[in-house]
């Protein structure tokens, strides 16, 4: 199974938090969808390569990131999931979405979306709270993010939405409404993550001129825990940290990227995985567009070292229900790094950070939140 990752590098304005790669011009649209559809050509042959026996690797999901892939045309989109269908095997019924803005769902694009063959939006709502949109700089009020899960419920099973917490100002009792806000709209799947600062946003100069309160990570791990509570009572399953699914309604584009599975990230920044590698292209619009009108690939590869993929399964299986099996750890690593493992585990598994049931460590509750903080001490580093 492998994940086809379209990067749609485009969006409106500048949220203050966000630092993926993107730009607010529209004028290279037409040269960037005909630079994709390209590019999409042009590494068929990588599932070529890894076909098992005389079949070729079969294309589970199709995922439209950025950016905001709802400012394409619907022309354009069918045109790049016609690229996929024309030179890839595809599975019999793909999982293929769409991430959206609401000021961009209206019920015409909504219908057309469907009748292209988009299956599943996740949808960026962040907060229903205006006085939260115009801090984070969104593109869309309160009331278009309630008009758009209206309508996209109308013609849609499959949704998730974003939803952020830790936002400076934001109460315990205003977050709860923000979560009982989105619970009302019968979504199957929320995806929900701290307001982090980053280096190089609009966010952090915001912070540092005092404009802006700094996210304290007290409020932010208050705000988890109760995301958590309400959601499990209401049948989501926390499947991995920062997501949460109703049963069939997890991400299987996601998924796959936890598990290890491999994909192909077409555009600009996109990353790539075959299992062996990662590969990642250029994040700058024009030297992506040129590149590949030139025939030319422009990416870089690295080739994972056994530490690379060891850290990697560590991170990516304390974040997910799935956990890391100790088994895996033995078969895949060796005796060495499960030593090395379960003696770097034991004060977490002290403090009741960590546990191991049916020889699979995970976190417990109280751990989930620290997360990504006991997966870095539990990293290999500077093997000979």
């Amino acid at each position: 199974m492998s994940g086809i990752y379209i990067h749609i590098p485009f969006c409106k304005q500048a949220c203050h938090y966000c630092d993926f790669h993107f730009s607010t011009s529209m004028k290279k649209a037409a040269e960037m969808v005909l630079a994709l559809a390209k590019e999409i050509v042009m590494r068929k042959n990588e599932l070529l390569d890894c076909a098992r026996s005389d079949k070729d690797e079969l294309v589970e999901t199709i995922y439209f990131g950025g950016g905001t892939p709802s400012r394409l045309s619907i022309a354009d989109l069918k045109l790049l999931i016609d690229a996929v269908f024309d030179n890839y095997s595809i599975s019999e019924n793909p999982e293929i979405t769409l991430e959206a803005n609401p000021d961009d769902l209206s019920e015409e694009y909504l219908i057309a979306l469907k009748q292209i063959g988009i299956n599943r939006l996740s949808i960026g709502i962040q907060s229903f709270f205006e006085e939260d949109l115009q801090m984070m700089n969104r593109a869309h009020n309160s009331a278009e993010a309630k008009k758009c899960l209206e309508l996209a419920s109308q013609y849609f099973d499959n949704i998730s939405l974003d939803l952020i917490y830790g936002i400076p100002g934001m109460s315990n009792e205003k977050w709860k409404q923000n979560i009982e806000t989105a619970l009302r709209f019968n979504i199957p799947h929320i995806s929900s993550y701290a307001l982090t600062v980053e280096p190089k946003t609009a966010l952090n100069k915001l912070i540092q001129t005092g404009k802006i309160a700094e996210p304290k990570d007290e409020v932010a791990s208050e705000h988890f825990m109760i995301l958590v509570e309400i959601l499990e009572k209401n049948g989501f399953v926390h499947y991995e940290l920062s997501n949460f699914g109703k049963p069939d309604f997890f991400s299987k584009n996601n998924s796959a990227y936890w598990l290890g599975k491999k994909y192909i990230g077409i555009g600009p920044s996109a990353h790539s995985y075959d299992g062996i590698s990662r590969s990642w292209n250029v994040a700058n619009n024009v030297l992506y567009i040129k590149s590949i009108e030139e025939n030319k690939l422009p990416n870089e590869t690295e080739k994972l070292s056994v530490e690379d993929r060891y850290n990697e399964y560590i991170m990516t299986g304390l974040r997910t229900i799935w956990g890391v099996s100790l088994d895996r750890i033995q078969n895949e690593f060796g005796q060495d790094y499960l030593d090395y493992l379960l003696k770097q585990s034991q004060k977490f598994l002290n403090d009741d950070l960590l546990f191991i049931e049916n020889n699979i460590l995970k976190p417990t509750l109280k751990g989930k939140f620290l997360t990504d903080g006991i997966a870095s001490d539990l990293f290999y580093l500077n093997l000979e």
